[in-house]
């Protein structure tokens, strides 16, 4: 692992211990060169996903972006970190476990909409306003309209 301080290529782990998360580890870094102290983390990751945008244009799969716009959507929502953390996870095993190593974006974007209804309305809400493109308030009225019959029928 580089050293973040000075780029020496030769660090050492000092200690290694699950993360909070129990799905990486942490692991605190020396580099000899410099003295600097940092942290890593390390997941497992089951193959190299690719995402296909709707234009075409490929980009490898990148889970801190996923992760970033579940965050968003999920603000002051009360919803634990940790299963956040979990959500997250879990969609990336879904996509790990779907046998391709190409993914359509908008895969992925049903596949995030699905968990956060599950999980938290508004957030659901607010991802989908962002994921659908939606450019007034009438496109909000709309989707919020189509929501409420399912879960008329759910109570």
């Amino acid at each position: 692992m580089r050293c973040p301080f000075c780029g020496n290529v030769d660090t050492q782990v000092k200690d290694s211990r699950p993360a909070e998360d129990h799905v990486s580890i942490r692991r605190r870094r020396f580099c000899p060169a410099c003295g600097g102290r940092f942290t890593t983390y390390e997941r497992v990751q089951l193959r190299d996903l690719v995402v296909v945008k709707s234009s075409g244009k490929r980009e490898p799969f990148d889970r801190d972006k996923l992760e970033r716009s579940i965050r968003i959507a999920m603000q002051k929502r009360p919803v634990e970190p940790e299963r956040i953390e979990q959500m997250i996870s879990g969609i990336v095993r879904r996509l790990e476990s779907m046998g391709e190593t190409d993914i359509a974006s908008r895969v992925i974007g049903e596949i995030v909409m699905e968990t956060l209804a599950r999980i938290d309305t508004v957030a659901y809400v607010r991802f989908a306003s962002v994921y659908k493109n939606f450019q007034a308030a009438g496109d909000f009225d709309k989707f919020v309209s189509e929501l409420r019959p399912a879960t008329a029928s759910e109570e």
